[in-house]
């Protein structure tokens, strides 16, 4: 069973705490206090994750709320898995994440998001990125790695 880690229990809080402010700075929501719960039992037991079945059905219920609006695959469409990698360039998933993408859990598609934002090797979070966003029509111009070498002979 995949583990949720308490960065997202903690991105939930927030996403709640945005969507129903306290109406008079103190009375949280009701989805902030029952993901603010679990979230204090792992402050307390110093634990950086716990298992979906370790939240109340309410706090879990606030936390895939929270989880339907994040991105679904971490895809950029360019998979060297189907060219015999067992790790793709483009997104950092495993052959087995690919292809079993569809049928895991949300708290396995996040600890596989987790895994990849923090190996940050993938493509995803590289030069590819920095196209994309320059490609999307950013005021600022591409980083000067990104810009055509000057052809030999020519200034």
């Amino acid at each position: 069973m995949a583990r949720i880690h308490i960065t997202d229990i903690e991105s939930a809080i927030n996403w709640w705490r945005e969507r129903k402010p306290s109406p008079d700075g103190i009375t949280a929501c009701a989805e902030v206090r029952e993901l603010a719960q679990g979230y204090a039992l792992m402050v307390y037991y110093h634990q950086t994750d716990c298992d979906e079945a370790s939240l109340s059905a309410k706090a879990l219920d606030a936390w895939l709320a929270w989880y339907a609006t994040t991105p679904d695959a971490p895809c950029i469409a360019i998979c060297s898995t189907s060219q015999g990698d067992d790790v793709c360039k483009g997104c950092g998933r495993t052959f087995d994440e690919v292809q079993h993408w569809p049928v895991m859990t949300p708290a396995e598609k996040r600890a596989t998001w987790r895994r990849i934002t923090m190996e940050d090797t993938a493509w995803r979070f590289n030069r590819y990125a920095e196209r994309a966003r320059s490609a999307s029509g950013a005021d600022h111009p591409p980083p000067e790695s990104l810009l055509p070498l000057p052809a030999e002979g020519k200034a």
